[in-house]
């Protein structure tokens, strides 16, 4: 496989039953970006959804993927996908959420830890690296003293349903940027803080 071709994972849990949880953003993104792409996802042995397609005609390839395991278990969909594709670590882009930044937030990160996220933290082990790019879409921290695990696994709430295509634009956006303009220029665009106001 040519090194002008991108994986890029939306994690979250399978089935009806968790594809409008907080957790699953990641995935909607990905859902997003196949429909940005006119691309349709397919059943692969590599236990995942997987659409191809170019976000630009003569741009680099895009390979989408969902994995169809728990959060906790997307390493191993995200390896077998490396080796039928043939793709590097480097080559990787994740989309997953993120408590430690503010809701309507997104923010692109390169390599590092994997911050205590059950799916990235699977990613790295089976996959032996964590040189990749991660598309990291905020959620905040859970209101009062709310334990973690249960505000994911909860639906999004009426008003930031009404924010959620915009911060899915968001993230697709920057998906975009990685690909076609380069890491550095994507995390220009996306990590700086907005121009102050008058």
């Amino acid at each position: 496989m040519s090194t002008n071709t991108w994986l890029v994972v939306g994690l979250g849990n399978p089935g009806p039953g968790y594809a409008s949880h907080r957790h699953n953003v990641g995935q909607m993104a990905a859902s997003q970006l196949a429909s940005d792409m006119r691309a349709t996802f397919r059943t692969h042995k590599a236990n995942a959804l997987v659409a191809e397609g170019w976000l630009k005609p003569g741009g680099p390839k895009v390979i989408l993927a969902k994995p169809n395991t728990f959060m906790n278990l997307s390493g191993g969909p995200v390896a077998a996908l490396f080796k039928f594709y043939d793709i590097e670590p480097s080559q990787l882009i994740v989309l997953h959420d993120e408590l430690d930044l503010d809701f309507d937030v997104v923010r692109i990160k390169h390599g590092g830890g994997h911050g205590g996220h059950n799916g990235l933290r699977d990613i790295i082990a089976a996959g032996g690296s964590p040189d990749f790019t991660r598309v990291r879409i905020g959620l905040g921290r859970p209101p009062g003293r709310q334990d973690a695990a249960d505000f994911v696994l909860q639906d999004f709430s009426r008003n930031e349903r009404e924010i959620l295509p915009h911060i899915l634009a968001h993230a697709t956006d920057a998906v975009e940027t990685i690909v076609v303009e380069g890491l550095t220029a994507a995390q220009q665009r996306f990590n700086s803080p907005p121009p102050a106001r008058d």
